[in-house]
């Protein structure tokens, strides 16, 4: 039997971790859904994070501050800088979802049981020694 790489891959595209169900790797797809929800949880608190402290920095530029109070503009620096970051976390994620259900239903009739033992040599060697 034989699965469909590009099939995978399009499954997976729709839905993360579908792609992984098809091929019979069922354990994936919690792993796959676990790494995005908590990628996607932390990227949602840091983007509020982020907005929370770009609003008070902006309130606090005033006539008489022409620059801000520096504690929220460093605040909301760090947090602008970890919701991007953990944006390229979650493409990632989605990328080797996919990459992983093309190469799962590639492998998928791969056989690896070992090979029965018999006696018959597999390789002989011979040299020859003249004097």
């Amino acid at each position: 039997m034989t699965k469909s790489p590009w099939g995978a891959v399009g499954r997976s595209a729709i839905l993360p971790g579908l792609g992984q169900i098809y091929n019979e790797s069922y354990w994936k797809a919690p792993v796959i859904w676990g790494f995005l929800g908590y990628f996607i949880s932390v990227w949602i608190n840091q983007n509020n994070l982020y907005k929370e402290n770009r609003d008070l920095y902006e309130d606090s530029i005033s006539d008489t501050n022409p620059y801000g109070n520096e504690e929220y503009l460093r605040l909301r620096e760090f947090y602008r800088d970890q919701r991007n970051d953990f944006a390229i976390y979650i493409v990632l994620t989605y990328l080797l979802n996919l990459v992983d259900a093309y190469v799962d239903a590639h492998m998928f009739d791969f056989d690896v049981s070992p090979e029965p033992m018999t006696n018959d040599p597999k390789f002989q060697l011979n040299f020859k020694l003249n004097f």
